[in-house]
């Protein structure tokens, strides 16, 4: 095993325990992966139904599109290599890719109209950034639902999967946890807005432009956020990292 994979298992597991630890996982469901080749083709995937917060390291499963085990099915969960597999395969300049449902953003992902209004500081990140599904057709079991995901991104790194959750990309394990842990509180802040009743006084568009600017400049808040959320890991429990 090259340092490099060693390095994205340790991270990815961070990602399922702190999770967890947030109460953003459903069961045993739900799926993250990361891309050990450039081509996207080998990707590292958590096992079927193992609960997040008892991932480790050497749990995820490797797995190589030129090299698929007959046992696949056994192994991993269908829908995540459907989903997973094809995004990896579709966008190999995409290495991570996070799927939860959440109960904010999954919330927001049920409204006629999904958008993640500009509010205030989290929300603004999110101002015309958010790619949104409106197809939701039953559990993604197939390559072609798969396909058809991973087009609906198109230059975004988001997706508000209609009726379903939520789905966020990314160059690096850390801005994606850092990513998905901002979209969902994001989604707390609208959904308790909602629930006031009250008029919502929505930032005006070149602010929530500037602030959404300003959030993609600072890519080392997000790393740095997701280190200092592994040292609460580690010190707490290191067994993800074994």
């Amino acid at each position: 095993m090259t340092e490099h994979e060693q390095q994205l298992r340790i991270d990815l597991a961070a990602c399922f325990r702190l999770f967890a630890k947030l109460g953003m996982h459903e069961a045993v469901a739900n799926h993250f992966s990361a891309a050990v080749s450039e081509d996207g083709k080998q990707f590292l995937l958590n096992p079927k139904w193992v609960h997040f917060s008892r991932i480790k390291a050497s749990d995820l499963v490797l797995l190589d599109f030129d090299k698929l085990p007959e046992n696949l099915a056994d192994k991993i969960d269908p829908t995540a290599w459907s989903i997973h597999g094809q995004i990896h395969l579709q966008r190999p300049d995409i290495k991570v890719v996070l799927h939860l449902h959440p109960v904010y953003a999954t919330t927001i992902s049920t409204l006629a109209d999904p958008t993640i209004l500009p509010i205030e500081q989290n929300t603004a990140r999110y101002f015309n950034r958010v790619a949104v599904d409106t197809l939701y057709g039953g559990m993604a079991d197939t390559l072609a639902e798969g396909k058809r995901l991973a087009g609906l991104l198109g230059n975004k790194s988001r997706l508000m999967m209609g009726n379903h959750g939520i789905l966020v990309a990314g160059k690096k394990i850390g801005e994606a946890f850092d990513d998905m842990y901002t979209i969902e509180r994001a989604c707390q802040i609208l959904v308790q807005a909602y629930a006031t009743g009250r008029p919502i006084r929505v930032l005006a568009d070149e602010v929530a432009e500037k602030t959404a600017r300003d959030w993609e400049g600072i890519s080392d808040f997000s790393q740095a956020h997701f280190e200092e959320m592994k040292t609460v890991l580690y010190q707490e429990d290191p067994s993800f990292a074994d």
